[in-house]
């Protein structure tokens, strides 16, 4: 089985519609989920548009936050099979979500205060309805002609740095806590991603899987062969389940879906784990 565990769609920052993506997976998995930030506005979608011979697994990807250390960490967390009216996790999820379109409103002013002429209409243009996010601005700017890419438009002059403003995220435990009472189940994303923002912590990702966190995103285009050992070593030590994916993003990434992959016996267990919700597949 080919299973690839974290991708998106235009309900976030893909480029693909949940519908166009779940037709694009058909091709080449046996098994795709859904992980959109902070969302689960595709699910319905791309639950819709499920074609025979692939399984979809519902998700989304956390906006996680450890506030203790200085500066604090940010860090993602991705969340599967979990009840998406589950009270609690839902509130948190939209207070990250009008999070995001302040910081949107507030990097588009620090451009329009150094002459560059970006508006607020045209970014949510981008977004077309889904959750915004910083691609959605490198896109506007590619638009403009003020970049050449979107790459371009995340290096440090721009969104990397420069323009690079904070969000209001989830404490991650208390993210890790949220997943698990909705039924669903955690797994931290891209933990020695540096180049896109803090490595991890071994002592941190240990903390997490002693208050529940389910498993660890070893395989990754952002990780190094080393850095995908090194995972792989503390996920044994740590009793975590090890996954493999894209993120996929359509065409504001180069990498294409099932660039890694997830084992069968991981995906099995994820399955059998979860309370919240059930995996997608056609009747």
């Amino acid at each position: 089985m080919r299973i690839d565990l974290h991708t998106h769609s235009t309900a976030s920052d893909g480029t693909d519609a949940p519908g166009a993506l779940m037709g694009r997976a058909a091709a080449g998995l046996d098994v795709v989920a859904l992980t959109d930030h902070d969302t689960t506005a595709g699910w319905e979608a791309a639950a819709a548009a499920v074609p025979p011979g692939l399984t979809l697994v519902p998700g989304a990807e956390l906006s996680g936050r450890w506030y203790g250390a200085e500066p604090s960490v940010g860090l993602h967390l991705l969340a599967y099979l979990f009840d998406p009216a589950h009270e609690p996790l839902a509130e948190e999820l939209a207070r990250v979500r009008r999070s995001r379109d302040l910081r949107s409103e507030k990097i588009v002013a620090l451009l329009n205060a150094d002459g560059i002429d970006v508006t607020t209409a045209e970014v949510a243009g981008q977004a077309a309805g889904g959750t915004v996010g910083r691609p959605h601005i490198a896109r506007a700017l590619v638009r403009r002609g003020l970049v050449g890419s979107v790459d371009e438009a995340f290096g440090p002059e721009w969104l990397g740095r420069r323009y690079r403003l904070p969000k209001a995220d989830i404490d991650v435990f208390t993210a890790v806590r949220l997943v698990g009472e909705a039924g669903g189940v955690s797994v931290l994303a891209h933990p020695r991603a540096g180049r896109r923002g803090h490595i991890v912590p071994d002592a941190l990702i240990a903390r997490l899987a002693e208050a529940g966190m389910w498993g660890v995103e070893a395989d990754h285009p952002d990780h190094t062969p080393g850095d995908r050992e090194h995972v792989r070593a503390l996920a044994g030590d740590l009793g975590l389940r090890v996954t493999g994916s894209s993120d996929y993003h359509g065409t504001n990434k180069t990498v294409a879906l099932g660039a890694f992959t997830t084992g069968r016996e991981v995906y099995e267990d994820l399955v059998s784990t979860a309370t919240g919700a059930t995996p997608v597949r056609p009747s």
